[in-house]
C-alpha cells in the first residue's frame, strides 16, 4: 500500500480526556494530527502513561490560549477539529471559526436538553448509560471499571462520527453524547423495557443464572454455561476433561439455562468449579487453544504480555523508548498484499516540537478534506452521511452486526446473508417457553440489526456461493464479515478469493483473535474477549473477585473499531481506487482502549486492577445510596469532587458523612443539588430509568417500528447526531428471507424458473 488509508486529512485535536483517543484512531490511519497546547503542557501531560498512550502519533503545537492567531489559523485550516466543549482544562473554541471544518464536539450529554449543561467524567457517564447498575455484586453498589470504559466507547466512535460527517461531503457539527455511546453496551435491552419491564440486576460473576468467572489455582476463567447451537461443542469438551456423572448425564444439544432447574444447573457448577480450582489459568487456557474449547484467563498485564498471539500479530511494537509498545486497532494490507503502516508514526510529542509556521504548511497539502469525501450524486443538504453506500454482511452475534448498523443508521444499505439452516446464534439463543415466534422472536437479534435487509443463502451449496459471490463483486461496495477465520475461505469467499475479480474490493474482517496467529481459530465471544483484554481483571472490588463490566463488554468496544476501519477503507478507495483488506481482533481493540494500563506495566511493572469505585485521581470518586422511589429500592447517584475547592463546596453542603447524607434524598434531588454548586453527581440509571430520561427523550433516542412478529417495539439510535445529515432507521430487524425477492429478482436478474429450480435445490435454505 503506497499511503496510509487517511493519508492527507487533517485534524487539530483540542479535546480533553474523554475523547483524546479519537485523534490517536485517526493518526494510527493516516491522518495528519495536530495537538494545540498552552505552555503549561495542561492536565494532560500529568499521566505520562495515558498521555504517552493517546498522543503518539501526534504533532505538538503551542498556543498561548483560545484568541491566540496562530490557534485560530490552525483550526481553520483543519479538515476535521475533535474538542471536548466544558470539559475542564479544555481549549474553547466556537465552531464558527472553522466554518468549512468537519466539527466532532463530544460532550457527557449531548450539546442541548435538560442535562447539556450537566458535568459528568467517566463515573458520570457510566451511571448515566444503565451499565453501571447492572455491574458488581448486588450487596455492595454498583461498581466502576478501574479503567474508563466510557471514554474507551467514546474515543473510536467519536472517529467513525468524524469519518461519517467527512464522507457526507460538507461541513458538519457532529453532536457526541457520552451517555448515548455507552448505551450500546446493554445490547439493546433498554429498548424492551416497556415490554419486559426488567430493570437490571447486579449478579457478580454471574451471567444470568449461571456462573461465568470461576476461580482457579492462580486466577480466574471466564467460561460460559449459556446455552445454544454455538457452545455445545464447549459444553462437550468439558464433559470429556471433568467427566463426572452430572455432566455426562446431560444432553448439552437441548440443555438451556433458562429453563434449567436450580438444582440441576448447581450441580454442573459445582462439578466445574472444582475441575477449574485445581487447574492453573495457563493450564487451562493451553487446553482450550488446543480444543477450541470456549474458556480464557482473566489477564492481567503479566498474561497479556506473555501473548503468543499478540506477539505473533505484532500488536506489540517499539515507539520512541518503548518496545512493547500497543501500536495499532487493525491489521491492513492492499490487494497485492502490501502491509499498510499500522499504528503511530512516532512517539507522543514533546510540548510544541512542531513550529506553528511548518504546521500550517503542512496542514495545507493537496490531499485534504476535498480528496477525503465519498463521490456521491446527492451531496446536498439533507441528504445521509452514506446514502447510496452498499454493504454486503455475513456472520453472527453483535461484534459484526453493531459495526454495520452504524452505517446503516446514516443512511448505507445493509444486506445480511443467513441461512434458515443454519441462522445467527441470537436467533436461536432466544428459543424457548417464553418465545412464541421461533427464530423471529430474539428482541436481541432485532435490536442489534435493526434498518437492515435480509436474504437466505445455503453457503455450503456451490450455487449459492456463485449466487453471493456475484453479490458482492457486482452490488456491494464493502464486504463485512464476523466468522470464525476459516469461515469465508471454505466458502469461497475470502478476500483473497474476491479481489480476483475485484480488484477495488473493501473487505473488513472482526473476529475475535484476528485471521492471523497461533490462536485465529480459537472460538469466543465476548465474555472470552474480556477475559483476554483485561477488562475482567479491572472490574469489581479488591477483597473479591473480578466481575466484567455488564455485558461483556468487548461486543460493544469492537464495532466501533471496525465500523471506523471500514469508514477509513472507503474514504481511501474514494481517494486512490484502491482497494483495502481489514482485519481486526476483537480482543486486540479492546486492549488498545486499555493501553495507558499496558504501558504503565511496560514501564514500571504496575499491574493496576480491580479498586471499587477508588479513583487516585480524584479528591473523592464513589456511588452513594439514596432513598428509595415509591416501590423502586436500589437507588444509587455517582459523586465525585477533582479539586480540593470542589472537595470543600461539597462538605458544605452535605457534611462529613455523605453517605449519611445521600441516603435521606432521592437521586434527582442529591444531583440537581450538587450540579447546581459545579460538583459532578448523577443518578446511576437503571433500564427503566434509561428509557425514561428525559434527556434521552429530548436527543430522539428510540425510534419506534413494528415488527411483524414482535410488534410495536423501540429501537437505539447511536451516539451521535450531525447537523446537516440525517439519520434514523427505515426499518426493524429483518426477518429470514424478507428481501428474498427483492435480491433475486431486482438485483441478481433471476427468472422465476431459475428460482424455483434453486429453491427445489436447497439453495435458499
Amino acid at each position: 500500500m503506497a499511503t496510509p488509508l487517511l493519508q492527507g486529512l487533517r485534524v487539530v485535536d483540542l479535546a480533553a480526556e474523554p475523547a483524546v483517543m479519537t485523534g490517536r484512531i485517526l493518526a494510527d490511519l493516516g491522518a495528519d494530527v495536530i495537538r494545540p497546547e498552552l505552555p503549561t503542557g495542561g492536565q494532560a501531560r500529568a499521566d505520562a502513561p495515558r498521555f504517552a498512550a493517546w498522543n503518539a502519533g501526534k504533532r505538538s503545537v503551542t498556543v498561548l490560549g483560545p484568541d491566540d492567531p496562530d490557534l485560530l489559523a490552525l483550526v481553520a485550516s483543519a479538515d476535521v477539529v475533535v474538542d471536548t466543549p466544558h470539559f475542564p482544562g479544555a481549549i474553547a473554541l466556537d465552531p464558527s471559526v472553522a466554518p468549512d471544518a468537519v466539527w466532532v464536539r463530544v460532550t457527557p450529554f449531548g450539546l442541548d436538553g435538560p442535562r447539556a449543561g450537566w458535568r459528568a467524567s467517566d463515573l458520570g457517564v457510566m451511571a448515566a448509560s444503565g451499565n453501571l447498575y447492572c455491574t458488581g455484586d448486588p450487596d455492595r453498589p454498583p461498581v466502576r471499571c478501574a479503567e474508563p470504559a466510557g471514554y474507551a466507547h467514546t474515543g473510536p466512535e467519536a472517529a467513525f462520527a468524524a469519518l461519517t460527517a467527512v464522507a457526507s461531503g460538507r461541513p458538519q457539527v457532529v453532536d457526541v453524547s457520552m451517555q448515548e455511546v455507552v448505551f450500546v453496551a446493554n445490547m439493546a435491552t433498554p429498548s424492551r423495557f416497556p415490554e419486559t419491564g426488567f430493570r437490571g440486576a447486579r449478579r457478580g460473576a454471574n451471567i444470568g443464572r449461571t456462573r461465568e468467572i470461576w476461580p482457579t489455582r492462580d486466577g480466574f476463567v471466564s467460561f460460559g454455561l449459556r446455552g445454544g447451537k454455538a457452545r455445545v461443542a464447549s459444553l462437550e469438551i468439558l464433559t470429556g476433561l471433568v467427566d463426572t456423572p452430572t455432566l455426562r448425564a446431560m444432553d448439552w444439544s437441548t440443555y438451556s439455562p433458562n429453563t434449567a432447574g436450580d438444582d440441576t444447573l448447581r450441580a454442573i457448577e459445582a462439578d466445574i468449579a472444582d475441575f477449574f480450582a485445581r487447574q492453573t489459568m495457563q493450564e487451562l487456557y493451553d487446553i482450550a487453544c488446543e480444543t477450541n474449547l470456549m474458556l480464557a484467563p482473566t489477564s492481567s498485564p503479566r498474561e497479556v504480555f506473555a501473548s503468543a498471539q499478540l506477539e505473533s500479530r505484532g500488536f506489540f511494537g517499539p515507539v520512541g523508548d518503548d518496545e512493547r509498545f500497543p501500536r495499532s486497532f487493525v491489521v491492513i494490507r492492499s490487494a497485492d498484499g502490501e502491509a499498510a503502516p499500522a499504528g503511530p508514526s512516532a512517539p507522543a510529542p514533546e510540548p510544541g516540537s512542531t513550529p506553528v509556521a511548518e504546521a500550517l504548511v503542512r496542514l495545507s497539502t493537496p490531499e485534504g478534506a476535498q480528496s477525503h469525501q465519498r463521490n456521491v450524486t446527492a451531496a446536498a443538504s439533507g441528504t445521509p452521511a452514506w446514502d447510496g453506500l452498499k454493504i454486503l454482511e455475513f456472520g453472527s452475534g453483535a461484534a459484526g452486526p453493531i459495526a454495520t448498523r452504524y452505517f446503516a443508521e446514516h443512511g448505507a444499505t445493509v444486506l445480511r446473508v443467513e441461512s434458515t439452516s443454519r441462522p445467527d446464534f441470537l436467533r436461536v439463543y432466544a428459543l424457548g417457553p417464553k418465545n412464541p415466534h421461533g427464530l423471529e422472536g430474539s428482541p436481541m437479534y432485532d435490536g442489534l440489526n435493526v434498518g437492515k435487509r435480509n436474504v437466505t443463502f445455503n453457503l455450503k451449496h456451490p450455487k449459492a456461493v456463485e449466487l453471493v459471490r456475484r453479490l458482492a463483486v457486482e452490488w456491494a461496495d464493502a464486504v463485512a464479515e464476523n466468522f470464525a477465520p476459516r469461515a469465508m475461505r471454505g466458502f469461497g469467499l475470502d478476500y483473497d478469493s474476491l479481489v480476483v475479480d475485484r480488484p477495488d474490493l473493501v473487505m473488513v474482517s472482526a473476529c475475535l483473535n484476528g485471521q492471523t496467529g497461533p490462536h485465529k481459530d480459537y472460538p469466543g465471544f465476548g465474555g472470552q474477549g474480556s477475559a483476554l483484554s483485561g477488562y475482567n481483571w479491572l472490574t469489581g472490588w479488591a477483597d473479591r473477585e473480578p466481575v466484567g463490566p455488564h455485558g461483556t463488554i468487548t461486543d460493544s468496544l469492537a464495532p466501533r473499531f471496525v465500523a471506523t476501519a471500514l469508514a477509513a477503507g472507503l474514504l481511501y478507495r474514494e481517494r486512490t481506487g484502491h482497494g483495502v483488506y481489514l482485519d481486526v481482533s476483537q480482543v486486540e481493540a479492546a486492549l488498545y482502549t486499555l493501553s495507558p494500563w499496558l504501558l504503565a506495566y511496560a514501564r514500571n511493572g504496575v499491574t493496576g486492577t480491580r479498586r471499587g469505585n477508588d479513583n487516585p485521581e480524584a479528591k473523592l470518586h464513589g456511588v452513594f445510596p439514596c432513598a428509595d422511589e415509591g416501590e423502586v429500592g436500589d437507588r444509587w447517584v455517582a459523586i465525585a469532587a477533582w479539586t480540593d475547592a470542589e472537595l470543600a463546596t461539597l462538605t458544605s453542603i452535605a457534611g462529613l458523612d455523605l453517605a449519611a447524607w445521600t441516603a435521606t434524598r432521592t437521586r434527582a434531588d442529591v444531583a440537581e443539588t450538587l450540579q447546581a454548586a459545579g460538583i459532578e453527581a448523577v443518578p446511576v440509571q437503571d433500564f427503566g430509568d434509561v428509557h425514561d430520561d428525559p434527556q434521552v427523550a429530548h436527543r430522539g433516542h428510540f425510534v419506534a417500528h413494528t415488527h411483524p412478529f414482535l410488534g410495536d417495539g423501540l429501537y437505539e439510535r447511536n451516539g451521535f447526531r450531525l447537523s446537516d445529515a440525517p439519520s434514523t432507521y427505515a426499518r426493524p430487524g429483518p426477518t429470514l428471507g424478507q428481501d428474498q425477492d427483492w435480491v433475486l429478482d431486482e438485483i441478481l436478474g433471476l427468472s422465476r424458473e431459475e428460482r424455483e429450480a434453486l429453491t427445489d435445490d436447497g439453495t435458499f435454505s
